[in-house]
């Protein structure tokens, strides 16, 4: 068996809508609006410069099941500048794309195989002895074991399966075709393409279990550099999972300490050094879409928070001279000094706190609060209105997101941040 690599990418999410970015003058737009198939035309250039044997992608090619025909025909002739390389692509459909109106439309190259969606099959690449085993989803939301229904590895072949999947106990995804590590390890496959967790990770060696990760960073929830592997095989084995970054425009955060400070325009100068300091080192001379959070007790907190947009607005103005910057949002996660908020406002916080940290008894108490609190986001500016733009954000909004989740010491803790032994300050993780 000759020695070859191959690429094995996941999770492309072709023509994925921007969320959390607010559009301004000199913000680059369209450059993150043509991120992912940008990262998509770099993954073929790269497959061809490589010679890489063939390509595979483990699910969610699109971002749904999109009306506009110009996502398909964009992937379409990508495949076929893989087809005059002489590269087959083997593709798996996941939960964004199961079934998919784009998909069962248009023409693929021969070249290009794809796993049904009724069975599991077997995809052979004859001249270099690899079968690719997999089934795509054949609607968006499999709960079943997929992965238990795979065929048995080919003896003298270099076996491969193809899943789309969060493994067992994966929080931050779906459960969709759940199956184990071991039980993965014990299917006889030497390599598993896996697909629908969007880090990177390298789950085991023997045999070999991997998440490329999302090929292009598409919101606050997948910064760094992103991309796919190279999967170098010698003798009939792998030997080497080498990460390629591959991302167009990166999404990064930087983190401000307005510790003690009190200058609001001195935490400008230091937010604007933080941000061109991190753009710097981390985006690889890429446009960035950069979130800055302000954290630490200040005695700043009272201005700050009066006018958050302003401070944006000013940030955005001490980085105008950085034309592939897109200042994604100022998170303010400071609070004032012990003793700075006023006594009457004092009082009404903790009477509130007091009521709230009654409320799991009380589940009309909650849903009056909630009925109260979520037409905000209609009429207040800032982070509130984002929400109509990114679902998500509303994980950066303590308060909504406590009452959502029935989380009563959240609830107080977003009223009276400073309540000892309930954590930290509102923001969150975003």
């Amino acid at each position: 068996m000759a020695d070859f690599h191959f690429l094995h990418a996941a999770d492309i999410h072709l023509d994925s809508p921007l969320r959390g970015l607010s559009a301004y003058e000199g913000a680059p737009v369209e450059r993150f609006r043509a991120a992912t198939r940008a990262a998509v035309r770099a993954l073929v250039d790269t497959a061809v410069d490589t010679g890489a044997a063939f390509v595979v992608i483990a699910g969610d090619l699109y971002d749904g099941d999109w009306p506009d025909f110009g996502t398909g025909l964009f992937l379409v002739r990508e495949l076929h500048r893989l087809k005059q390389a002489g590269i087959p692509a083997v593709v798996l459909f996941g939960n964004h794309d199961a079934a998919n109106r784009i998909t069962r439309a248009l023409p693929w190259p021969d070249t290009a195989h794809r796993f049904p969606a009724d069975r599991p099959d077997t995809i052979r690449l004859e001249a270099l002895r690899v079968a690719l085993h997999g089934q795509s989803f054949a609607t968006a939301a499999v709960t079943e074991n997929l992965a238990a229904g795979y065929p048995p590895a080919l003896p003298g072949w270099l076996n491969i399966g193809v899943l789309h999947t969060a493994l067992e106990g994966h929080a931050r995804h779906a459960a969709y075709a759940p199956c184990s590590l071991a039980q993965l390890a014990g299917h006889g496959y030497d390599y598993w393409a896996l697909g629908h967790v969007h880090d990177h990770a390298i789950l085991g060696r023997e045999p070999w279990v991997v998440f490329p990760g999302v090929l292009q960073g598409r919101h606050m929830r997948e910064t760094g550099p992103k991309g796919c592997v190279s999967v170098t095989v010698r003798d009939g084995r792998v030997t080497e999972v080498t990460p390629v970054v591959l991302d167009t425009v990166r999404w990064l955060v930087t983190e401000v300490d307005a510790e003690n400070r009190a200058d609001p325009e001195a935490l400008g100068a230091a937010c604007a050094e933080a941000v061109r300091a991190t753009v710097t080192t981390e985006a690889d001379g890429r446009p960035a879409a950069v979130r800055v959070r302000l954290r630490g007790t200040t005695p700043a907190h009272a201005a700050l928070a009066a006018d958050r947009e302003a401070l944006e607005a000013d940030l955005r103005a001490r980085l105008v001279d950085l034309p592939d910057l897109w200042l994604e949002s100022v998170r303010l996660e400071t609070r004032p000094p012990a003793g700075a908020v006023p006594a009457a406002a004092s009082e009404a916080a903790d009477r509130l706190a007091a009521l709230l940290a009654d409320a799991d008894r009380d589940p009309a108490l909650i849903e009056a609060l909630e009925a109260v609190l979520r037409p905000l986001h209609d009429k207040l500016r800032g982070d509130l209105g984002r929400l109509d733009a990114d679902p998500d954000a509303a994980e950066d909004l303590p308060l909504l997101a406590a009452l959502r989740a029935g989380d009563t010491a959240a609830l107080v803790r977003a009223v009276r941040p400073d309540v000892q032994g309930l954590g930290s300050g509102p923001g969150g993780d975003g």
